[in-house]
């Protein structure tokens, strides 16, 4: 598919905030992404406006866009959010056995792709395919209103697993057991077993502490 220029450099930009390429608290010029991507500055300014309506970047006129960083409180609220929506979905492929035999399938799958990312270190598309493995269990749940909402966590989810990744490498190893142990729960149809452990996957993952959360 082609690409305006604007959008082009809308979702490389974002994509380079998403990875945690591009930091929170950050500074960026017009000039830097526009010589980075190879275009003017005016499809640059358009991308910067963009980001900046959805929350990623804050303008300051000739000053330049700063990333904007992740609020205090965001990840605890990020984190209870998809804990509601994942357990509500193993819950109902729980009592749905080829829905459940069908999503173990498609997680085994990721799982393994996982792996091979992990082996390569590539930490923006290791962010990508943990959102993705986390999203095809709130699709099995198939409830389009929960799809949607859990669609608007996964750019949040993404920068948030990337810039935990890139703090402590040895996230990537710990990740996938979860994954795995998250997987069997799902095989086994224990919501209540899964409803614990992805908290304690999530709030480990994120840096969190668990007083008061269990």
């Amino acid at each position: 598919m082609l690409y305006s220029a604007s959008e082009t450099v809308f979702r490389e930009v974002k994509e380079l905030i998403l990875s945690g390429e591009l930091a929170g608290g950050e500074l960026i010029s017009e000039g830097d992404i526009a010589a980075r991507t190879n275009v003017s500055r005016t499809p640059v300014r358009e991308a910067f406006l963009r980001l900046e309506a959805e929350g990623w970047m804050r303008l300051y006129p000739k000053k330049g866009a700063l990333i904007v960083p992740v609020a205090d409180g965001e990840a605890e609220h990020v984190v209870s959010a998809r804990q509601l929506v994942e357990t509500q979905s193993v819950r109902v492929v729980s009592v749905r056995p080829h829905a459940r035999e069908a999503l173990v399938a498609a997680l085994r799958a990721n799982l393994i792709e996982q792996r091979e990312i992990a082996d390569r270190g590539d930490v923006a598309a290791f962010s990508a395919i943990d959102a993705d493995f986390h999203k095809m269990i709130v699709a099995a749940g198939g409830n389009p209103l929960l799809d949607s909402f859990y669609a608007s966590l996964r750019d949040r989810q993404r920068r948030m697993t990337a810039r935990s990744i890139s703090r402590d490498p040895g996230q990537l190893s710990r990740i996938l057991v979860d994954h795995t142990a998250l997987t069997d729960l799902v095989e086994t149809g224990d919501a209540d077993g899964y409803n614990t452990a992805v908290l304690t996957h999530m709030r480990q993952v994120h840096g969190l502490g668990f007083e008061g959360t269990l």
